[in-house]
């Protein structure tokens, strides 16, 4: 693969940028400080914009590797960040890359994540020249699956005890989209 780094993405309805540290407040607000959003994702929810403004400085840090992508999903009409969508894993050796993404309650069920999501889709693949795009999800969180699926995504199996959240050890629902399939 040839890594581009975190690019700039737009879509009809949305810009994917980097963070930038002026984010944090929008961050907390719209989606790191709400239980109901982080309830089946791997870190915990923010307790403070503090605690968000370190993960962004983290962030804005990381932005000098070509290997690290984080994307801040903006609406156009917006112009703040509402979630974010990022490469939680990346396999050279395998030419994968594994997707994770989350979004403000306010927006859920209107498309959002899933337009961004195919933006990154087509990134990795048309840009980077990754060969397989993989996403999970706890099966009590369906609608997750049903981004993957509007994108294109496999269901591939679940494994069983194999993951863990914010709500402890947990069932993993694994898709997968690889460049032939497209």
């Amino acid at each position: 693969m040839e890594h581009k780094g975190t690019q700039t993405l737009e879509t009809e309805r949305l810009i994917l940028r980097r963070f930038e540290p002026g984010d944090a407040k929008a961050m907390f607000a719209n989606w790191a400080s709400d239980s109901e959003v982080t309830k089946y994702l791997t870190w915990k929810t923010h307790e403070s914009v503090e605690n968000t403004a370190a993960i962004i400085k983290e962030w804005v840090g990381g932005y000098s590797d070509k290997r690290f992508y984080q994307w801040a999903i903006v609406p156009k009409d917006r112009n703040e960040p509402i979630g974010s969508i990022s490469a939680v894993d990346v396999d050279d050796a395998t030419e994968k890359v594994h997707i994770g993404y989350c979004i403000g309650r306010k927006w859920w069920r209107q498309g959002i994540t899933s337009e961004a999501f195919r933006a990154v889709i087509d990134f990795f693949f048309d840009e980077v020249g990754a060969n397989r795009i993989e996403s999970r999800h706890d099966p009590n969180n369906p609608n997750s699956g049903k981004v993957m699926q509007k994108c294109g995504l496999r269901y591939e199996g679940t494994l069983r005890g194999a993951d863990r959240n914010n709500q402890g050890v947990c069932d993993v629902c694994y898709y997968g989209l690889l460049q032939s399939d497209r």
